[in-house]
């Protein structure tokens, strides 16, 4: 029997996993970003990082974090380049319902988020805590990095707003064909439940890219 990885459907099914695993990160990732608004000082958005990058757990489920995102990305391209090789030729008729309007342009939106975060883990991480980007502060007693103070400092820059926002919005666009598709193709597509799904794909979509949109535009506004 050949390996179920080795078909499209394979590498769609591997894909969709990765993406509802990064989508609960983002949930994750935004709760804490959304402490720099909320809160007073930086404090506890730096103690959610410091254990982020020092706790043994979190570390292994970050090691698997960039996997899901490297497997995402290449299998994305695979089935993209396997798509435009099957059909080379444009249909005569084009489908104009608004999923195929949004998976049209899943390539695109995704080549515009990869070259975002590569500039946001060298921004962030790698240049924060292996090349000092960030100061040290004490907090409860425990030195960490203060990249509170940084993702602050940053966001004061207004083309990097613009940057981090055009980002956010094709992260949005990717999103609301993507979550619904995943949620495809693990098996999730019944009369009752597709609509639930669609629900949350759209909300999801709306709310959490407009959340982490927030908090350079807020941000921004006071400090400047």
């Amino acid at each position: 029997m050949s390996n179920i990885f080795s078909f499209s459907v394979g590498k769609k099914l591997i894909m969709s996993l990765m993406g509802l695993f990064l989508i609960a990160f983002l949930v994750v990732h935004l709760g804490i970003n959304l402490t720099l608004i909320f809160c007073d000082t930086t404090d506890n958005f730096n103690i959610a990082a410091n254990f982020m990058g020092t706790n043994i757990v979190v570390k292994v489920m970050e090691i698997t974090l960039f996997g899901g995102f490297f497997l995402h990305i290449i299998y994305g391209l695979i089935l993209s380049i396997q798509n435009m090789i099957a059909r080379p030729v444009n249909y005569k008729v084009a489908n104009n319902s608004q999923t195929s309007f949004f998976s049209k342009y899943m390539f695109h939106t995704a080549v515009i988020i990869g070259i975002f975060l590569v500039l946001h883990l060298f921004d962030f991480y790698i240049k924060a805590k292996f090349l000092h980007g960030a100061e040290s502060v004490i907090i409860n007693g425990e030195e960490m990095h203060d990249l509170g103070a940084l993702v602050i400092e940053r966001f004061q820059i207004l083309w990097v707003d613009i940057v981090y926002i055009v980002a956010l919005l094709g992260l949005a666009f990717h999103l609301h064909h993507g979550f619904q598709s995943a949620f495809q193709t693990i098996g999730l597509n019944h009369p009752v439940y597709t609509p639930i799904v669609k629900g949350l794909g759209l909300a999801y979509t709306i709310l959490v890219p407009l959340g982490f949109i927030l908090i350079p535009v807020i941000i921004y506004i006071q400090h400047s």
